[in-house]
């Protein structure tokens, strides 16, 4: 039976939720801020909003978690089953593990062997397991239960965060004095604790490196009482379909370890609901629940094969989790060894059609039963420089991309073709073998992790604001869509958000986030999430870039333009004499995110020049490939 896409989504494993309903996919996304046994609530919304019931404590999470094991208060960000307005069902958010691809024929172990190149190796150490000894088995000893406290933001009110919550999750120990675990276990963590099996001693944990699309997080722990009899995890190779696997965490239901099995049902490229990323990942029908996030999932022979991190929701199917493969996590460990930090997957930044009708490929004078169309480049890519639209992509290093999109992957099987590029580090150069007008020629592109126009995550840790006469400007990001409700945003303003794509690098969108009533300010109270796209006559390209067009305007007066042909004046001394008296009246501490206090820089990108129309037209009805057109 065909499952109808609308009624599915993948859900973080934890009881701290965030939404995401994608207009392009069709899907609902849930993530969640580290896998939750415990979680405390969060503050209520700072600005009431009747349209929008985002924070209404009836909606939370459908987990049964308590706090500190015994409180049970659930974060208000929680969503329940439902339909949206256009009939699609939304369902509550339970769990949450995400998955990147790369493949490698074996299983390393951190810190100890290792390639002259600093690369992870495998440790094909043999410890068969039998599972009626699996309570007693030696690698149990490896996972640990994770403690976090986490202070996110307030994008609305950009100045301050929001009430703390906690949550837990589950970590397991690589060596070297580090622990994995996933990143929404972390988020914007204040405090990390770990406590070993066994022990009710928690130690203090920092934060290493945080892989945000492969959703993984590392960990260390300074304390050597901590490490004490410790025995690192080996990792294994990756598993085959009906292999056995064991999934190992601290889930809902209580303090102490627990145990799921299964066996691997299928391996491809997922979707990655926390970093909105498609990389490998190993599906399972093993029980995941809220607080498995971060723990290992193990074959027969006690070898970890991967990172709990997600479950799929339906009314239509039941136990399907994901497990984060060992190749991903090989690929996050030796991009921070490199470059002594995470920098992320890259991608090609085309997007592609595919090839199955015959007449398609005739017309395109496409001889063989292969390859995929390039209908769009972004321009921040280093393939606009080498790629044009019509171009028919036939090879990839050498290996032969099919008319659907896939490539060959282990004996029998096929892969979609991100695959490949999954596998490369950033900076890494990639040869295509393209079909241009007929012919057959080579090109070389460097790949880079993709940049885009509206964050799935900020950076940092607060968002970027300007307060000038008690108007709010701060850039447009997911989070903030997620917490001003899709409602509050505009259709418009949504549509440029799911498609549109960056014209230069550090291109933002920039919008009007809410007007502090003054008398300075007057006619503009109502107005909210609008995006300013001009002041004083000049294009605006980003947060910083308005901060330093205000703060070096000689004009009597300041005027704001907006879409739809609206606009804003304001005196530009009473702008200025106003802005001391509102901060005080609203309790802020600074007009402006202490990053726009920096002087600006007109970056080389920011010059080049783009055609006007190219961000307004949408990407994709759907990026996921549904409808034949797929990101690469």
């Amino acid at each position: 039976m065909a499952v109808a896409v609308g009624n599915c989504y993948f859900s973080v494993l934890t009881s701290s939720v965030k939404f995401r309903c994608s207009l392009s996919t069709q899907r609902c996304f849930a993530t969640l801020h580290g896998s939750v046994c415990s979680v405390t609530s969060k503050a209520t919304n700072h600005r009431s909003r009747a349209s929008c019931s985002r924070r209404d404590p009836s909606s939370s999470s459908s987990t049964s978690g308590k706090s500190n094991s015994e409180k049970g208060a659930v974060h208000k960000k929680g969503f329940r089953g439902g339909r949206s307005k256009d009939g699609r069902t939304c369902l509550s958010a339970e769990g949450y593990k995400d998955s990147m691809d790369k493949t490698q024929s074996a299983s390393y172990k951190f810190g100890t062997q290792r390639k002259d190149k600093k690369e992870f190796q495998f440790d094909l150490k043999e410890q068969q397991v039998e599972s009626g000894n699996l309570q007693d088995a030696v690698f149990l000893n490896a996972v640990v239960k994770v403690y976090c406290t986490h202070t996110a933001p307030d994008y609305s009110l950009p100045w301050q965060k929001q009430r703390q919550y906690t949550s837990t999750g589950s970590a397991f120990m690589i060596g070297d004095g580090k622990l994995l675990t996933n990143a929404h276990c972390v988020e914007h963590d204040t405090q990390v604790k770990v406590k070993r099996r066994g022990d009710d001693t928690k130690y203090v944990a920092k934060v290493l490196a945080r892989g945000v699309d492969c959703d993984i997080a590392l960990l260390s722990v300074e304390s050597k009482e901590f490490w004490k009899g410790a025995e690192p995890l080996h990792f294994g190779n990756l598993p085959r379909l009906q292999d056995a696997v064991t999934v190992v965490g601290y889930p809902l239901g209580g303090d102490t370890i627990s145990v799921t099995k299964g066996v691997v049902s299928r391996i491809e490229v997922t979707s990655y609901a926390h970093g909105s990323s498609d990389l490998l990942g190993i599906q399972i029908d093993a029980a995941i629940n809220p607080g498995n996030s971060g723990g290992p999932a193990f074959n027969d022979q006690g070898e970890c094969i991967g990172v709990a991190f997600q479950v799929y929701r339906s009314e239509e199917v039941e136990n399907i989790g994901y497990v984060i493969p060992t190749t991903v996590v090989s690929h996050f460990l030796n991009d921070y060894e490199r470059n002594g930090k995470y920098t992320g997957f890259p991608c090609l930044g085309v997007l592609l059609q595919k090839l199955e009708n015959p007449a398609l490929r005739a017309c395109l004078k496409v001889q063989s039963n292969e390859g995929v169309l390039v209908r769009r480049v972004e321009p921040t890519s280093d393939a606009h420089k080498v790629l044009k639209e019509g171009d028919v992509i036939v090879r990839f290093d050498g290996v032969h991309v099919g008319c659907e999109g896939t490539v060959p992957f282990r004996s029998n099987e096929r892969i979609a073709f991100r695959y490949l590029i999954s596998q490369k580090f950033a900076g890494d150069v990639a040869e295509l073998g393209i079909i241009r007008a007929g012919e057959l020629m080579k090109v070389k592109v460097v790949l880079n992790p993709r940049v885009h126009l509206v964050p799935f995550h900020v950076e940092g840790g607060q968002p970027s604001y300007l307060i000038n006469a008690g108007l709010v400007f701060t850039p447009l990001s997911e989070p903030l869509i997620d917490e001003e409700c899709e409602d509050t945003i505009g259709l418009k303003l949504l549509a440029k958000a799911r498609y549109s794509l960056a014209r230069f690098k550090g291109e933002q969108i920039v919008i009007l986030s809410q007007v502090l009533a003054n008398e300075v300010n007057i006619g503009y109270e109502d107005m909210s999430n609008q995006q300013v796209l001009k002041f004083n006559g000049t294009q605006i390209k980003n947060i910083h870039h308005l901060a330093h067009l205000i703060d070096s305007c000689k004009d009597q007066f300041l005027v704001f333009e907006f879409e739809d042909n609206y606009i804003a004046v304001l005196e530009r001394e009473a702008a200025t004499a106003a802005s001391s008296c509102i901060l005080k009246d609203y309790g802020i501490p600074s007009e402006r995110s202490s990053e726009l206090l920096e002087p600006y820089v007109d970056s080389q990108g920011d010059n080049v020049a783009v055609d006007q129309d190219s961000r307004e037209t949408p990407a994709s009805n759907l990026e996921i490939g549904l409808d034949g057109l797929v990101w690469a």
